[in-house]
């Protein structure tokens, strides 16, 4: 080979890498490294090309703003008047501006309206509420925002459900604030606000950072496959029982799943589980997570369902705080290798490198 040959070669190679980075860089295990390594990984759209998915390049390039405001100073002054604005088949970025106070809209996204941005100011941040149960919608359906479409994106914005506590005896008290129907979304300093079922992980690749979930049982639910990176999940867990996920993956050959980085597990109560098997092969893993006293010292629970011991796949790996004793833990426990945390440590585990931009900060 000749040199010239040569140095197109590793040129060639050394930008395959640089491409691949996003997916195969694992997040460092120094929280104070986290804000950096994102950086790095997660570039502008305008540094991108060739590395992310046509359409949503697309996308970007021809983005617009539109603004809600309660005041009527923006173009709408609903949130749904703002997205039946946007029309179906929409090939470029909406990004939805959304002033300060409480809405008190029931939302909905369909799928055939792709790249939507909601953005609200990080210093004045707007609250989605609605008190949808399931007994009037379903549980799937009582979400205050459902988002169906791909490549959905939140920052700063506070998605609440306001229906009251399940009691254990009112029936269809299940009460969703956020739907997350699409591929592709991002979340990004986002508080969901709930109790029972607060955030249905539905279906898709996700992406979560900086974020507050609080909830009571399954507050974390579904068939997402998603990474929760420096995300606060917080537990209401004064009585009855507790648990933060219910992964519904029910076969090996679903690419479904939840992977918890440097998040904090906070809250009141001490009984709760970091997950049930309510389907057969939940996957659901926390790596690098602080966990107060609120978390059971077994862990989790594969409820009552035995058979499912074997076929569960609950994993912990150097996480941290009184909860994250392994002494008690049940005997199906992955107490995971520095080999096998791999795959969960990196944006590959939702293909980020195709998709993941950095969260967006609109000039209004």
């Amino acid at each position: 080979m000749g040199v010239n040959a040569a140095l197109t070669m590793t040129l060639i190679l050394l930008i395959a890498t640089i491409a691949m980075a996003d997916d195969h860089t694992p997040v460092p295990a120094d929280q104070s490294q986290v804000n950096t390594w994102f950086n790095n990984n997660v570039k502008p759209y305008t540094a991108r090309q060739g590395t992310l998915d046509p359409a949503l390049a697309t996308a970007e390039a021809g983005q617009k703003v539109i603004k809600v405001m309660k005041d009527g100073s923006g173009q709408f002054k609903t949130i749904t008047d703002a997205v039946n604005s946007i029309p179906a088949g929409n090939t470029k970025r909406v990004i939805v501006y959304i002033g300060g106070g409480e809405y008190n809209e029931k939302i909905t996204i369909p799928r055939n309206k792709p790249f939507v941005t909601f953005y609200g100011s990080p210093t004045n941040m707007p609250t989605l509420t609605f008190a949808g149960t399931s007994q009037k919608y379903g549980t799937v359906n009582s979400a205050t925002l459902i988002a169906e479409s791909d490549y959905f994106v939140a920052a700063n914005v506070i998605i609440k459900n306001s229906s009251p506590r399940p009691d254990g005896k009112r029936v269809g008290a299940q009460a969703v604030a956020l739907r997350a129907s699409g591929n592709k979304s991002a979340f990004y300093n986002c508080r969901l606000i709930g109790f029972q079922d607060t955030l249905c992980d539905d279906r898709g690749n996700h992406f979560f950072k900086d974020c507050f979930i609080e909830g009571t049982v399954d507050f974390i639910w579904g068939s997402g496959k998603s990474l929760y990176l420096n995300t606060e999940l917080h537990v209401l867990g004064d009585n009855g029982l507790t648990v933060i996920t219910a992964q519904a993956r029910d076969s090996a050959s679903e690419d479904t799943g939840y992977s918890f980085v440097h998040c904090k597990i906070t809250g009141t109560g001490s009984g709760t589980y970091l997950g049930r098997a309510w389907r057969t092969k939940p996957m659901v893993v926390y790596a690098y997570t602080s966990m107060t006293k609120v978390i059971n010292p077994a862990g989790w629970s594969d409820d009552n369902h035995p058979e499912r011991d074997s076929t569960v796949f609950y994993g912990e790996y150097k996480c941290s705080g009184p909860g994250s004793s392994a002494a008690g833990r049940v005997k199906y426990t992955k107490h995971m290798t520095d080999e096998q945390i791999k795959p969960f440590l990196s944006f590959g585990y939702i293909q980020g490198s195709k998709w993941l931009l950095p969260p967006p900060n609109p000039k209004v």
